[in-house]
């Protein structure tokens, strides 16, 4: 009687282009990840630089200067400076701190609302940035926001709980809304090698699709309004103000706080982050080192949704308090460009996600003081999107060195 002891047969290894196709996407990410905190400062830079030169063109006074440029230069380059000035004052202003205020309290709250609007920002984006940093596309943000807004809203009117409790079952319910939809994503490219960009992006779709439809329905919006709107949460179900009013800096702010921790903690210090790590660097090599790639990709979607829901609940039970078909806005397409500028790092996300919120903030005193259209907000965030994008364009345009990567090995 023999015994075999040959070895277990390997696992079957993916179809080539399958791998192929993993490959492309990780180089891909890694190559947008790889720019330095100072191509991300000089990609802000630009892009005021950028604006600037639209503010002077959609402004009448510097047009009527630069036609008499050739009989009076002074007074063009005068006008020139004097509204990019006045502009970048007002939005400074208007998202930091405004001098001109008559009050201490109207001086300092500029900065509270670039923190209200920074908030789903920076839990978005936390989710976004976890997604790249393990080499997932996560492109599905905007769906999840919606997703963890509806359910967070939806239990902030229909359910008769005490306070405090209410808030947490809420934003629980948000949390879980935006982790399923994620989830969703996961499943298919663990189990199908489905694209994570499309799926995610179809999913987008269909969130908001479903909202519409839910906010048509009655029994779901307790309101007979023929606004397609819900009615507005309970008090109960409100995230607290960390701040009396005029302030609506709300308690969601301390959540994208604990959240950031949270993330960090995840990617340095624990052993399911050390396999989102490693499975983001090269999924082949963890797969052979016996990690499960799978389990990793569900795992990383999971919780990536989860954050983006939160940011949904901390939009309805810190801000608007009620359900709109506009109720995400552009959070989950913004959060992909403060990830981007944060390198997918968590202090750098949340860093950038009070700048956005800072910009959302000040562009709309920038815009009622100076005429200055709102747009050329949008145009220095797009951008931004672009050179953080293309760390090399950056980098040639400053004459920079092209950083040393350390050799993969094959």
């Amino acid at each position: 009687m023999t015994t075999d002891i040959s070895p277990a047969a390997p696992s079957p290894a993916p179809p080539p282009d399958i791998e192929a196709e993993d490959g492309k996407e990780q180089n891909l990410l890694q190559e947008i990840l790889s720019g330095s905190w100072l191509v991300s400062l000089l990609a802000i830079v630009l892009a005021l630089l950028l604006g600037g030169v639209l503010i002077a063109v959609s402004n009448a006074e510097v047009v009527a200067a630069a036609e008499n440029f050739f009989a009076a230069p002074g007074d063009f380059f005068a006008t020139l400076f004097s509204t990019v000035g006045e502009a970048y004052s007002a939005l400074f202003r208007g998202a930091v701190f405004d001098w001109e205020a008559r009050t201490t309290e109207r001086a300092i709250r500029p900065l509270t609302e670039s923190m209200v609007s920074g908030t789903p920002l920076i839990l978005t984006g936390l989710g976004i940035a976890l997604a790249f940093r393990c080499g997932l596309f996560n492109i599905g943000g905007q769906g999840q926001v919606i997703l963890g807004a509806t359910i967070a809203g939806f239990l902030g009117y229909a359910l008769p709980l005490p306070p405090v409790v209410h808030m947490l079952v809420a934003a629980l319910g948000g949390i879980i809304g935006g982790a399923i939809w994620a989830g969703i994503a996961g499943v298919l490219k663990a189990r199908t090698g489905a694209n994570e960009v499309i799926v995610t992006i179809m999913l987008n779709s269909i969130a908001g699709y479903a909202l519409g439809y839910l906010l048509k329905q009655n029994w779901f919006t307790h309101t007979t309004s023929a606004n397609p709107q819900s009615r507005v949460v309970d008090d109960s179900s409100q995230m607290f103000l960390l701040l009396p009013a005029p302030f609506r800096l709300h308690f969601g702010f301390i959540l994208a706080i604990l959240a950031a921790i949270f993330v960090w903690w995840l990617l340095e210090r624990s052993t399911i982050g050390f396999e989102f790590k490693a499975v983001g660097a090269n999924p082949h090599a963890a797969r052979t080192a016996g990690i499960s790639v799978s389990k990793v990709t569900i795992l990383v979607m999971i919780v990536a949704g989860a954050l983006a829901g939160l940011g949904g609940a901390a939009q309805v039970l810190g801000t608007e308090f009620k359900l709109t078909g506009g109720i995400s806005g552009s959070i989950g397409f913004d959060a992909i460009t403060v990830a981007l500028l944060g390198r997918s790092k968590p202090l750098g996300t949340f860093l950038a996600g009070l700048l956005f919120g800072a910009f959302k903030a000040g562009g709309y005193l920038m815009q009622s003081q100076t005429g200055t259209p709102i747009d050329i907000v949008l145009v220095v965030q797009s951008v931004i999107v672009l050179l953080i994008a293309a760390p090399p364009l950056v980098r040639s345009i400053f004459r920079l060195p092209t950083p040393v990567l350390k050799r993969k090995e094959d």
